[in-house]
C-alpha cells in the first residue's frame, strides 16, 4: 500500500508561509485564525516605544560586544528611518504582520538585509512587548496626571469665585446643613489629590523593566540589562525573569486607580446634573456644554456629566477583564496577556476624554446662580443643629438640646414656619437660655462662618484652604 502523500500546503494570509516562526512551521496560518490572532490592528499604537525600545537594545547589543558597534549604528540609523516613515505615514504593516514587533522587524529585514536579523539577539517579544506596554503607560499616567491638574485648577477658579455662595450640604441627599459652595468644590479637589498619588504610586510600579528576561529565563547572550534600563528611564529591573515576562500586576493597579478616578468623576456628575435640574436649579448651563432636544425646544441637556457618568462603567468593566485574565494563568507568558491591550489602551483613551470633558465643563460650561443657592440655605431647617449648639454652648446637655429641638421642628412643620421666623417668646418658652441673639445665631452665613474647625467649612477655614491649594497648583 503507497504511503500517504504529506498534505499540500495550505495558504494562510503568508500565502502559506510560516511568517516569523522557525522551519518547524511549513504553512501558514488559516485565515481566519490569522486574523483572531494578530493584534497588529491595535497595538500599533505602541510603534513609538518598540523604536525606542528596539534602538536602546540595538546599543546595548554593540557596547556588549554582541555585535559590532557599526552594525548596532547601522541597526539604530534602520530603526530611525521606520520611524520617519511612520511619520510621514509610509509604514503600514497589514495583517500578516501579526504584531507591531514583527512589523519593525520585518521592515528592518527589507531596509538592513540580514543585519536586521540580528536585532532580536538576546530579547523575545514576551519581554519586548512587556517593556513596551510599560513605556507606553508610564507616558499616559503623566499626561492624566496633568489632566487632573487642569480640572483642579477650573474647580479652584470656580472655588475662588464663590468663597462668599453658601449652597446646601446634603446627607442622604436630604437638606443637613449649609456649607460654603468653595467648601463643596475643594472636597472634589482633595480627591483628585488622591487619584494623582495613587498614579504617582503607580509609576513606581510601572517604571520598573522587563528588558533581558527573553521569553521565561533569561538568556545566554552577555547582555546588560541596566545599561538598556537606564537609557529607557526605568528606575529598576526586575529580579526573577519568570515574574518579568508574566506580570500584569501593573495593568490591574492602573485601571483600579483609573476606577477611582473615573468614580470621582461620576459623582461630581451626578451633582452638576442635579444641579442643573429645574428642581434644584443652582447651576445653569452654557450653550457650549450642553445639547438640546430633537423634539422639544425648551430642553437643555447635561449631556457631558451624564457621558462621564456612563463612560465610568467602561473603566470599571476593564478592571474586571484584566483581573479575571490573569487569575488562572501558570508562568510564564501566555497568549492572554494579548488581552491587556485593549483595555489598557481604551481605559487610557476613556480616562483622558472624561478629565478634559469636565475640565472644559468647570471652565466655561457651567454659572452657578448664588441668588437660587442663597434662597435655598434660607428656606429650611438645616440651621437645628446650631439651635441645639446654642443651648450647649449656654450649659445645656447636648442630647437633651438635641430633644428640645426636634421636637420644635416637628411643631413648625405642622404650622408651616421656619425656625427663622419664630418670636422670641416662643423660643423662650421652649428654653429659658434662649436670648435675643438666637435670631442672628441661626442666620446661614452665621451658621457657615461659626463653622471654624480645622477643615470646616467656616469661611477663615475655607480662604485658608483656597489659599493652600493654590499655592500647591502653581508650584
Amino acid at each position: 500500500m503507497a504511503a500517504a502523500s504529506s498534505p499540500s500546503p495550505q495558504p494562510g494570509v503568508t500565502g502559506g508561509e510560516a511568517g516569523g516562526w522557525s522551519n518547524r512551521f511549513e504553512q501558514g496560518l488559516h485565515p481566519a485564525i490569522e486574523r483572531f490572532n494578530a493584534s497588529i490592528g491595535f497595538d500599533i499604537l505602541l510603534l513609538q516605544q518598540d523604536l525606542d525600545g528596539s534602538i536602546a537594545h540595538a546599543r546595548m547589543l554593540g557596547r556588549c560586544g554582541v555585535i559590532s558597534q557599526d552594525e548596532s549604528a547601522r541597526l539604530i540609523e534602520g530603526l530611525e528611518t521606520v520611524r520617519q516613515e511612520a511619520a510621514a505615514g509610509q509604514f503600514r504593516p497589514g495583517l500578516e504582520a501579526e504584531d507591531v514587533h514583527f512589523a519593525v522587524e520585518r521592515r528592518l529585514i527589507e531596509l538592513l538585509g540580514p543585519l536586521g536579523k540580528k536585532l532580536h539577539t538576546g530579547r523575545s517579544r514576551n519581554d519586548q512587548v512587556g517593556t513596551d506596554l510599560r513605556l507606553w503607560l508610564r507616558q499616559q499616567i503623566d499626561q492624566i496626571d496633568a489632566a487632573l491638574l487642569r480640572l483642579e485648577r477650573a474647580l479652584l477658579e470656580q472655588a475662588e469665585r464663590h468663597a462668599d455662595t453658601l449652597i446646601p450640604g446634603y446627607t442622604h441627599l436630604q437638606r443637613a446643613q449649609p456649607v460654603c459652595l468653595a467648601h463643596h468644590l475643594l472636597a472634589y479637589i482633595e480627591m483628585a489629590e488622591r487619584d494623582r498619588a495613587r498614579l504617582a504610586d503607580v509609576r513606581g510600579r510601572v517604571n520598573i523593566c522587563p528588558l533581558g528576561a527573553a521569553a521565561l529565563a533569561g538568556t545566554p547572550v552577555p547582555i546588560d540589562r541596566r545599561q538598556t534600563a537606564a537609557e529607557l528611564g526605568f528606575e529598576a529591573l526586575y529580579a526573577n525573569s519568570l515574574d518579568a515576562v508574566s506580570d500584569r500586576d501593573f495593568a490591574v493597579e492602573f485601571m483600579a486607580a483609573a476606577s477611582l478616578v473615573l468614580v470621582h468623576l461620576s459623582r461630581l456628575s451626578e451633582e452638576v446634573i442635579l444641579w442643573a435640574s429645574e428642581e434644584f436649579g443652582f447651576v445653569a448651563l452654557t450653550d457650549r456644554c450642553a445639547t438640546g432636544s430633537s423634539l422639544m425646544p425648551q430642553k437643555k441637556n447635561p449631556d457631558v456629566p451624564e457621558l462621564v457618568r456612563g463612560k465610568s462603567g467602561r473603566v470599571f468593566g476593564h478592571l474586571m477583564g484584566l483581573l479575571t485574565m490573569i487569575k488562572g494563568l501558570p508562568l510564564a507568558y501566555n497568549k492572554d496577556f494579548q488581552e491587556d491591550k485593549e483595555a489598557l489602551f481604551d481605559g487610557v483613551a476613556t480616562v483622558h476624554g472624561c478629565l478634559e470633558a469636565m475640565a472644559i465643563l468647570f471652565e466655561e460650561g457651567l454659572q452657578f446662580r448664588p441668588e437660587r443657592l442663597e434662597a435655598a440655605v434660607a428656606s429650611d431647617f438645616s440651621n437645628a443643629t446650631d439651635v441645639a449648639d446654642y443651648l450647649v454652648a449656654r450649659g445645656v446637655p447636648f442630647r437633651e438640646a438635641y430633644q428640645l429641638v426636634g421636637g420644635l421642628v416637628k411643631r413648625c412643620l405642622q404650622e408651616g414656619v421656619l425656625l427663622r421666623d419664630l418670636p422670641l417668646d416662643r423660643w423662650q418658652e421652649l428654653h429659658p437660655a434662649f436670648d435675643a441673639d438666637i435670631h442672628a445665631a441661626i442666620q446661614p452665613r452665621q451658621v457657615v462662618a461659626a463653622r471654624r474647625s480645622e477643615g470646616g467649612t467656616g469661611f477663615d477655614q475655607v480662604a485658608a484652604q483656597l489659599q493652600r491649594v493654590r499655592t500647591r497648583l502653581d508650584a
